[in-house]
């Protein structure tokens, strides 16, 4: 087992009722999601144990039904994480420079 990194993106900021809740929820008092809000969006930068990136997300997801009417938009992997992760980016390989019209066989 290990801990995994990644970000939940949330489809709309928490409203006071759901903050509230959320105040009051042991699933979310571990440490393992941390809330950060902006101006309009709101995220949980999260650090959950697991044998796979799978069943940590998935631990993750299954704390949100708690909080009713909060919907999960998407799961992030940034930089920082694939780091974490122990995880590399797919290479990115240019595309072959364009063939001239008269050089074409």
């Amino acid at each position: 087992m290990r801990d995994w990194n990644f970000t939940l993106h949330l489809q709309e900021p928490l409203n006071p009722g759901q903050l509230d809740t959320l105040f009051h929820l042991d699933s979310f008092s571990d440490g393992r999601a941390s809330l950060v809000r902006g101006p309009q969006t709101a995220e949980f930068w999260c650090t959950f144990p697991a044998g796979t990136l799978t069943e940590a997300i998935t631990d993750a997801l299954s704390r949100f039904k708690d909080l009713p009417g909060v919907l999960i938009r998407s799961v992030e992997l940034d930089e920082t994480a694939l780091a974490a992760n122990g995880m590399a980016t797919p290479a990115v390989v240019p595309a072959p420079p364009a063939l001239e019209p008269d050089s074409a066989v």
